[in-house]
């Protein structure tokens, strides 16, 4: 027989052909007591078709076809487009038919108190075909709370991003069965900082609107129908709403001057622009713009949190599979002891990550209650520093359970992989989010009393988590002396609040391992050193499996 004939053997088959959402039992769990079991099952048909294989094909081409963009025309004109894949809008038309983008806006308006819990678990579960296409469909989320800040402006544009028609290219609003939005925050001398912004806004002889000067250094998706813009206008900093089309179909002049060249993200396209003359509306008053956009950063924070997630549970899917399937040494990688000790840690992780991401959409949900308020205040940059800083070395080690298969790009995991530090850094990186810890609890006491409050839930579930909240609480004692503990603190708070959460609701083996381990005294963040029994360990990587019907 020919080689070229011959099956490979020992290769497990490729995880395609799985309920995405069904197979995450921990993903399952959270959202049924937080939304009830009616939001799961209303999510089967997005997680089957994040689990095929022709969803799978697409994520990759997306990424192996990069966008492309033309600056001008054939006769010269300036057009400044993007040009993406067939399978990137296969992908963005699914995701904004599934209510990804800004419906949960309108549906919880119309009354739905479950509407942002249940776009959590799809946005999470979807992000399994290509986390990169998740960043308009986030920026249009987020768009819309900002919005809010000038009722004739969310009249205008809120509509158009909570529809769930896909409808791409460059045409004024009127002419759009749905819209997505982008945001132009952050500029080449200071990042962060979007109080340093240079850009200005100079008012035209019509109430509200502007021409801004200047430029952006990092704007995603540029062919997206509306952008939230900083710019320095004569009384401060302000939030303006830039149209990508004007009404009478002319073009806001908007020049991309180049593509970021990205370590990930890379379906995605992010943009240099450059504004001379571009036309925007201002949103909120003048002076107040990092005000006016608190909501919208609360929302992309949510979804770092999301998307950090996913690619955990994506790429832990993966190793379960492959160490299911592979064997080794005698025997299968899944019945290693060691193995399993590393599949169950992941698992734990995961699990940790999962149950605080629905609870934080959870909060979202009940925004008028003051609790979950002020929750959601201190737990939003709690969670996007701790979830979002532990991704990476968990993608890592997911990957190398498939050893060299899984450095390999068919795989996908080299792709998420470089994927894996985007969270951190978008949105405020691990130091802005830990700083914002302390500026929360220093000038809102009602967050630190929520803290409190939410960790108490699990208190006496277990000596470790009892422990570890105690000595956090001694470590508040004066936060304002203590940026240089700003790290240490937000992960402590972070682990704890999910802690009590696994404490209460997750089975007694996941609870002990993630207590014993990341709220322990000996723990030195190295996956696959729990102290938990073997058959604990079995029962843990059980639910890590994914199952295939």
């Amino acid at each position: 027989m020919s080689s070229r004939d011959r099956a490979a053997a020992n290769q497990p088959p490729p995880l395609v052909g799985h309920n995405v959402v069904t197979s995450d039992v921990a993903l399952v769990e959270a959202v049924t007591r937080h939304a009830g079991a009616a939001v799961v099952d209303d999510l089967i048909g997005l997680g089957e078709q994040a689990g095929s294989a022709e969803a799978r094909e697409h994520g990759l081409l997306a990424h192996r076809h990069e966008p492309e963009l033309t600056t001008y025309d054939r006769y010269g004109n300036r057009i400044d487009e993007v040009a993406f894949h067939p399978s990137y809008h296969w992908l963005m038309e699914r995701a904004v038919g599934f209510g990804l983008q800004a419906a949960p806006w309108e549906q919880q308006a119309e009354g739905s108190t479950t509407a942002h819990v249940r776009r959590a678990a799809g946005f999470m579960a979807w992000s399994h075909t290509d986390p990169a296409h998740g960043c308009p469909i986030s920026m249009t989320y987020a768009a819309v709370p900002a919005l809010r800040m000038d009722e004739a402006l969310a009249k205008e544009w809120t509509p158009a991003l909570a529809a769930t028609s896909y409808d791409p290219g460059i045409r004024p609003l009127a002419q759009k069965r749905g819209a997505l939005a982008g945001m132009g925050m952050t500029e080449k001398q200071g990042g962060s900082d979007v109080r340093a912004n240079v850009t200005q806004a100079r008012p035209t002889q019509v109430e509200g609107e502007y021409t801004l000067h200047g430029h952006k250094w990092f704007t995603s998706a540029p062919m997206n129908d509306v952008f939230l813009m900083l710019a320095q206008a004569p009384d401060g900093l302000t939030c303006f709403v830039v149209p990508r089309a004007l009404p009478d179909g002319t073009r806001n002049p908007l020049d991309i001057t180049r593509l970021k060249d990205k370590l990930g993200n890379r379906a995605n396209a992010s943009a240099e622009l450059e504004l001379d003359g571009t036309l925007g509306t201002r949103l909120g008053d003048e002076g107040r713009g990092v005000r006016t956009i608190i909501e919208m950063v609360a929302a992309t924070r949510l979804d770092c949190v999301l998307g950090s997630t996913a690619l955990m549970r994506h790429t832990l899917n993966e190793a379960a599979w492959h160490v299911a399937h592979r064997a080794a040494f005698g025997g299968l990688l899944a019945d290693k002891p060691l193995m399993q000790n590393v599949i169950a840690d992941l698992q734990v992780e995961a699990e940790a990550a999962t149950a605080l991401a629905v609870r934080l959409a959870t909060a979202v949900d009940a925004a008028d209650d003051p609790h979950e308020a002020a929750l959601r205040r201190i737990a939003l940059p709690l969670a996007k520093f701790w979830v979002c800083k532990r991704t990476p070395g968990f993608v890592a080690e997911a990957l190398e359970c498939l050893g060299g298969n899984g450095y390999v790009e068919d795989s996908g995991l080299p792709l998420r992989y470089r994927e894996a530090p985007l969270n951190s850094v978008w949105e405020g990186s691990g130091n802005v989010n830990a700083l914002d810890v302390l500026r929360a609890l220093s000038r809102e006491p009602e967050v630190l009393s929520a803290w409190i409050t939410e960790v108490g839930h699990g208190r006496g579930g277990h000596a470790g988590l009892d422990r570890a909240v105690d000595e956090t609480l001694a470590l508040l004692g004066d936060t304002g002396a203590h940026e240089g503990d700003a790290r240490r603190l937000a992960g402590r708070m972070a682990a704890c609040l999910q802690g009590a959460l696994l404490v209460r609701f997750a089975p007694a083996e996941v609870a002990d391992a993630f207590c014993a381990s990341r709220l322990g005294t000996s723990y030195d963040g190295t996956y696959g050193t729990l102290t938990s029994s073997a058959a604990d360990l079995r029962a843990i990587v059980e639910r890590a499996t994914p199952v295939v019907v």
